[in-house]
């Protein structure tokens, strides 16, 4: 399982809370649950502002594959994906930029686009409170509407470029602002070690 390093991490994480639901799109019910035995979050994490923000988790069970558990295939080491390309980001995050005190119940996907990320580290570069935005992130969204992107709780998600993982859902400010894409790890930066931390 590849997820976001700061779903564990924190002074609230306990290993013991943290259990992977797999073959449903709801939240608490349905599926198969398996423990998680260990996480390996990448060891450049916390050292770069927000770079890094990637982990591996490794089962303390076999989750069989099959039906409705499929595995995704990774972008290949390398490739950068260039803006405008369509993405899904699916997650159990809010589905606007309010608060939202309870999680969605119900997995959802929202289509967007890659955003070039030479764009996204100039929008970005002009808030001084932000992290940078390295070579190791891509940017998800529509610059010229809104609306579409990752929101709060979809941490850790993945983004799919039609059936490939090319980003792991990371931060970004607010969601579906049109001068702020959402900010996900990119895959290809990562598919190195996460294939030789996987095994």
């Amino acid at each position: 399982i590849v997820t976001a390093a700061h779903c564990f991490d924190g002074r609230n994480y306990n290993p013991a809370d943290r259990r992977i639901r797999a073959g449903t799109t709801l939240r608490n019910e349905g599926g198969v649950v398996v423990p998680v035995l260990r996480e390996f979050n990448h060891p450049t994490y916390g050292f770069n502002g927000n770079d890094g923000d990637i982990t591996v988790v490794r089962l303390g069970s076999i989750l069989n594959l099959g039906g409705t558990i499929q595995q995704a295939s990774l972008m290949a080491s390398g490739f950068v994906l260039p803006g405008g390309w369509p993405v899904t980001a699916v997650g159990w995050g809010t589905i606007s930029g309010g608060i939202c005190i309870y999680p969605l119940q119900s997995c959802k996907a929202v289509s967007t686009q890659s955003v070039d990320y030479d764009v996204c580290r100039q929008r970005y570069g002009s808030l001084a409170s932000n992290p940078p935005v390295t070579k190791n992130m891509m940017c998800i969204g529509n610059l010229f509407e809104g609306g579409e992107d990752a929101c709060r709780g979809d941490d850790g998600g993945p983004i799919f470029y039609q059936n490939i993982v090319t980003g792991i859902v990371s931060w970004g400010s607010g969601c579906g602002d049109r001068n702020f894409p959402g900010v996900s790890m990119q895959i290809s930066s990562y598919v190195d070690w996460i294939v030789a931390t996987a095994v």
